[in-house]
């Protein structure tokens, strides 16, 4: 269920947004298995970025590409001649997503289409994963969790824009790249925390950049109830998926990844885990009304059903929540305190990985 570096080692790899926060992760470990790894992808959208800090760029070739270009992203794919093609490219928050809803069509729609077009005609590839969201379901805020075969849709541009990035997957899969031989599949995963996300209003950096300073968290919605997972966690299931459906093509499809439907969490309950290591930390929970409408509409609840993804690749979360937010709140300090950042994503990767009796708290 973990990552095979002899399925990895010298498999050339499209991976594309490995300058963002969970791409550069994936960058950093598909190096560590012995990957050819090539990456399209803006440059970092944060300062600091954990694609810098890392040096992740030094272990592949790097490629400033923005995926909107059709030309430049063919012109890339022709270069590469990848064997699996990992798409992670995306704008990939709500709340921008309403700033600028075109751009977010634009990237995650189109993008999407662009990546999967190029494919079309190249002997090489033979495994494509498409990575989307949770919040690719019409969400109900019914208590049950979502699967892989409930309607989908969105409220704000970017879940709907997901949405439609999951058609578009599914149509370049049974139009074209089926009978091509790639293997396409869609990688729906909850909400990921881990160390070295500097994103705006992604709930532990924002929490880490107010405690840093001495300032006050401010959160809006405290009863928000999310399937939270560490970073590892979804990436070792991209990574699985993209072996088995290289043995086993009829796999293709739609996939969950994420805790158990127990471990969800809300967002309130997840501060206070994380506020252990700053005794002095401050939160201000504002869940009035008025405040309430004043923000942009996101879900309250939201959680999936991964018992297809257990079944069919044998993916299973490693990391309970706890663990999870403790990991990754002790990266931040240590990183704080003057860690190398590459060092400290090779440690939580190297433990990730170890028997269960030998992982840290």
């Amino acid at each position: 269920m973990y990552p095979n570096p002899s399925f990895w080692r010298g498999k050339r790899v499209l991976l594309t947004g490995h300058t963002g926060f969970k791409g550069a992760w994936l960058a950093l470990w598909l190096q560590r298995l012995g990957a050819q790894v090539t990456g399209l992808a803006l440059a970092p959208a944060s300062t600091p970025a954990l694609f810098t800090l890392a040096q992740v760029a030094q272990g592949m070739d790097s490629q400033l590409t923005d995926i909107r270009d059709a030309a430049a992203v063919a012109a890339a794919v022709r270069c590469a001649q990848p064997d699996v093609v990992l798409h992670l490219a995306a704008q990939a928050l709500v709340r921008p997503s309403y700033a600028a809803p075109l751009d977010t069509f634009a990237t995650n729609v189109m993008g999407t289409a662009h990546v999967l077009d190029a494919l079309r005609g190249q002997p090489s590839v033979r495994v494509a994963v498409v990575v989307t969201t949770d919040k690719v379901y019409r969400n109900r805020e019914w208590a049950y969790p979502y699967r892989e075969d409930d309607a989908l849709g969105g409220h704000d541009p970017y879940s709907a824009s997901k949405a439609a990035a999951e058609l578009v997957a599914a149509s370049y899969r049974d139009s074209f790249l089926a009978a091509q031989g790639v293997a396409v599949a869609t990688a729906r995963a909850g909400n990921v925390i881990g160390g070295g996300d500097w994103a705006q209003d992604r709930l532990l950096p924002d929490a880490v950049r107010a405690w840093q300073q001495g300032d006050t968290l401010h959160i809006r919605s405290p009863q928000a109830t999310r399937p939270w997972q560490h970073v590892l966690e979804p990436l070792a299931a991209y990574l699985r998926l993209a072996e088995v459906l290289w043995q086993q093509p009829e796999r293709a499809g739609a996939y969950n990844f994420g805790p158990l439907p127990h471990e969800a969490a809300t967002v309130k309950n997840v501060v206070q885990m994380a506020s252990s290591p700053y005794p002095a930390s401050a939160t201000s929970y504002e869940n009035n009304s008025n405040q309430q409408a004043a923000n942009p509409h996101e879900a309250h609840w939201l959680a999936l059903e991964t018992a297809h993804a257990r079944t069919a690749l044998g993916v299973q979360p490693r990391w309970p929540l706890a663990t999870a937010v403790a990991r990754t709140m002790a990266w931040y300090r240590a990183q704080q305190q003057g860690a190398d950042a590459l060092a400290l994503c090779y440690a939580d990767i190297d433990a990730y990985t170890m028997p269960a009796d030998a992982l840290l708290p």
